[in-house]
């Protein structure tokens, strides 16, 4: 069983703006990945897997143009790629009727009202002895604990609402 625990957290002026380019890579991720699978699809290729998205995300990374990429946490991006697959997998599984119909995945926009960065439990973060979440790239952010949490999360994902509450 998944249990989903909400707690807001209050960035500093720092953490806000690590954040917000954590939210932009995974978003540029995203989209570039989409747009791969969709030219791809465009000119009668195969469907490209995970393994070949992640090792083109590794290479872009490297270019001079996309250097910017290194500045958040690798397993954001990762998480991204993945939040990509799962997008795939609900939309081909609607067509097949396993599940309710979903569209097809769409790409993000930068002024949506919301926006979502998930770390994993091997990306490093942890719970500081003060209480405070400490996050990869982005240090300690003080967390409101409404409740004890019963065990240790697998992952954490950072949520940005339309009013700027993370």
């Amino acid at each position: 069983m998944q249990l989903r625990y909400s707690f807001r957290v209050y960035p500093d002026g720092p953490q806000r703006s690590a954040l917000g380019r954590a939210f932009g890579c995974a978003r540029v991720v995203f989209n570039d990945a989409l747009r791969v699978r969709e030219d791809a699809r465009a000119a009668g290729l195969p469907f490209v897997s995970s393994g070949e998205l992640s090792k083109q995300l590794t290479v872009s990374k490297r270019t001079e143009e996309r250097a910017w990429l290194g500045e958040v946490s690798a397993v954001v991006l990762q998480q991204s790629l993945r939040d990509l697959d799962a997008a795939y997998r609900n939309f081909f599984d609607g067509l097949k009727a396993k599940r309710p119909r979903v569209g097809a995945p769409r790409f993000k926009s930068r002024k949506d009202s919301r926006q979502a960065i998930r770390f994993t439990a091997n990306a490093g973060w942890k719970i500081t002895s003060e209480r405070k979440l400490r996050l990869p790239k982005i240090g300690d952010v003080r967390v409101k604990w409404s409740r004890a949490l019963p065990s240790v999360p697998s992952t954490v994902t950072v949520i940005k609402d339309a009013a700027g509450r993370y």
